[in-house]
């Protein structure tokens, strides 16, 4: 079982790599030798010589969306697929705006798409937030096929719940990032919470 989040020696990054945990992944030859083998792929190389473009060349100084727009005009990417909750609409605008203004061409697609009702997954009235099982409910696997049958170029999700992202994640054809998180308490920046995991928000650890 592999542990680098507790690992204190981090050995890896320096190439030290006896530096390391007993089940260490620097020491399962198979997976790095497979791992080395997709990056020769064409679209894998693409992707990772421009993350590490983007990386160097925006450090400390690009904003994520800043970033999300040099590497997809490094790779080539033009038809922009932008995945969105309702409750960013406005979000979303600005968002399309920015894009379309460095001459990306965007396809948008709302979480809410098909009007299907939550009774459809059997949820009752007690599991809706109306209290009305006729509610709209959040359809990502209808965003990630219409943007497929769009034949985007590159998806950016923005503010999905957790699981509706999974959901669109797993049918979204073209390669994916995340612009934003839902997060509705600490309004969309879940980092905060651990940050503060020591203080206001050590009920992470306590319960309470």
């Amino acid at each position: 079982m592999y542990n680098c989040a507790i690992c204190t020696l981090k050995g890896c990054t320096r190439r030290a790599l006896d530096e390391s945990l007993p089940d260490c992944p620097n020491k399962n030859d198979a997976i790095q030798t497979k791992a080395k083998a997709l990056y020769q792929e064409e679209e894998n190389k693409k992707i990772a010589y421009n993350a590490s473009l983007v990386e160097v060349q925006g450090y400390g100084t690009k904003t994520r969306i800043e970033e999300i727009i040099d590497f997809a005009k490094k790779c080539g990417y033009q038809r922009i697929g932008l995945v969105f909750c309702k409750g960013l609409s406005k979000e979303a605008k600005v968002v399309h705006n920015i894009f379309t203004y460095h001459e990306l061409t965007v396809v948008s697609v709302l979480c809410k798409n098909g009007g299907i009702e939550k009774k459809f997954l059997d949820l009752t009235e007690e599991d809706t937030l109306s209290g009305d099982c006729n509610e709209v409910m959040c359809n990502p696997i209808g965003q990630a096929l219409l943007l497929n049958e769009q034949k985007t170029d590159f998806n950016v999700i923005m503010g999905l719940c957790v699981g509706h992202d999974t959901l669109v994640m797993k049918y979204l054809e073209a390669p994916i990032t995340t612009l934003a998180v839902k997060d509705r308490v600490t309004g969309h920046n879940p980092l905060a919470a651990i940050y503060l995991s020591e203080s206001y928000y050590k009920k992470l650890f306590t319960g309470v």
